[in-house]
């Protein structure tokens, strides 16, 4: 019997687990849901014949192993540092290998490794990075086999709470990784723009938040995110005069979160004994340690900052933080956890646009695509939907031998998004898209 096993049953792996208890069932497959939370695995996995719940210390080599060792297919859903120790394993016992995290540093060092043992190490298969790789493939192909010559990508993609369940002055719920949320922009950004190049440090990011004027939803921006530059080769576009990857937020959002970045509440340096102290405790002892006393004294100044200090707890003198000695942002990330949590019938919405703009024979042509997903509630959310389908499809797709490409790999190659692509349109999971002559 052909096994799936998964690493990781939190936010963004409800929807992932569903499906692969489906498939499961369809094609008589075992499923191993293991977490460091026994429990959480439990509750998502609820009874299934096919698909187990397994506490998991990660650290555990043995124990770890054990599992790895009675899996056909892994998949990955940890924090972004403890996939190396799952693919070094992975790799020694002859397993293929899937993630939505990036492709680092020691991933590439195997290479080689994976090729040779000819396996499948697909990572970057979530939603950004991987829906939006699979989708702007497919269009860049068609264009260019069209062909046209594209002279600029802007590619946005932005997790968010929908209209129905908009009701605080952020405009932002959390649906994903609350460290991603706290930590978003710290790596500045660089991205290539009428030909010329462009560094946005961290400080500057959420100052630098430009109007997205063509989307469905108004009052959208968008932030410049990491490194867009390593991705033009992989995408064939090294000539394109602009060339950029951002994050989708709303307005007011980038103006609070600037503030954030100014007043240091997003440092991981700074640190603070948290035992029985309350949340507005601790922001008056932060702007003391940073400097900002008399800043600290004068807030707010705006209706918005008003509403936004509110909503993060700057008066909460009843919620104790409790965490023993930590840094700003991980206090910072508790008080999110707290404050933008999606209630039991929230509903988050994910949005993904493409622009493109190219030339056939001297005439411009500017091309949108646009991706919509609502969630139906807290649990099972748009952010899990776009994140875990594609590695559940491409999971199955591998047992079903109906995905050949091997070695290290992100969602670029043709083989994988001509494949994974309509399966997930027929999960909801599609774009509308329009073409103009400019």
């Amino acid at each position: 019997m052909k096994n799936i096993l998964l690493f990781g049953a939190g936010k963004s792996a409800t929807v992932l687990i569903e499906y692969l208890k489906k498939t499961a069932t369809q094609y008589n497959w075992s499923v191993t849901v293991a977490d460091a939370n026994a429990a959480i695995a439990a509750e998502k996995v609820g009874q299934h014949a096919l698909v187990k719940a397994v506490g998991i210390a990660i650290e555990n080599a043995a124990q770890r192993i054990a599992l790895i060792q009675q899996a056909n297919v892994v998949i990955s859903m940890l924090p972004p540092a403890l996939h190396y120790i799952v693919a070094k394993d992975c790799l020694e016992h002859n397993k293929h290998l899937l993630t939505a995290s990036y492709v680092d540093e020691n991933l590439q060092q195997m290479a080689t490794a994976i090729q040779e043992k000819q396996l499948l190490f697909l990572c970057e298969m979530g939603l950004d990075p991987g829906i939006d790789h699979m989708s702007a493939m497919q269009m860049i192909a068609s264009i260019q086999k069209k062909g046209g010559k594209i002279t600029s990508f802007q590619s946005h993609c932005g997790g968010l709470v929908a209209p129905e369940s908009d009701d605080n002055a952020w405009h932002y719920k959390i649906s994903w990784n609350p460290r991603n949320v706290v930590m978003a922009g710290k790596a500045g950004a660089v991205f290539k723009e009428n030909n010329t190049i462009v560094h946005v440090p961290y400080q500057q990011i959420f100052a630098n938040c430009t109007p997205l004027k063509n989307a469905s939803i108004p009052g959208l921006v968008y932030y410049s995110n990491r490194d867009s530059l390593h991705y033009m080769d992989q995408y064939a576009l090294s000539h394109a005069e602009t060339f950029k990857r951002t994050t989708i937020r709303y307005a007011d959002f980038c103006k609070g979160w600037q503030w954030m970045v100014d007043w240091q509440l997003t440092d991981e340096k700074l640190q603070y004994a948290t035992d029985g102290m309350c949340i507005a405790e601790f922001y008056q002892q932060h702007f003391e340690k940073i400097g900002l006393e008399d800043l600290y004294h004068q807030l707010p100044t705006t209706p918005l900052m008003q509403s936004q200090l509110q909503q993060i707890g700057w008066y909460d003198v009843a919620t104790q933080i409790n965490k023993g000695t930590c840094s700003a942002a991980d206090v910072l990330q508790f008080i999110l956890e707290k404050k933008w949590a999606l209630q039991p019938n929230d509903k988050d919405l994910v949005m993904m646009i493409h622009e493109i703009e190219y030339t056939i024979e001297n005439q411009k042509f500017y091309h949108i695509a646009e991706l919509k997903v609502t969630g139906e509630n807290a649990m099972q959310t748009a952010m899990a939907k776009t994140v875990g389908l594609p590695l559940g499809i491409a999971a199955t797709l591998l047992l079903n031998n109906q995905l050949n490409v091997r070695g290290l790999h992100i969602p670029t190659h043709p083989a994988i998004y001509n494949t994974v692509l309509p399966l997930l349109e027929q999960e909801g999971v599609c774009f509308t898209t329009s073409t103009h002559v400019i």
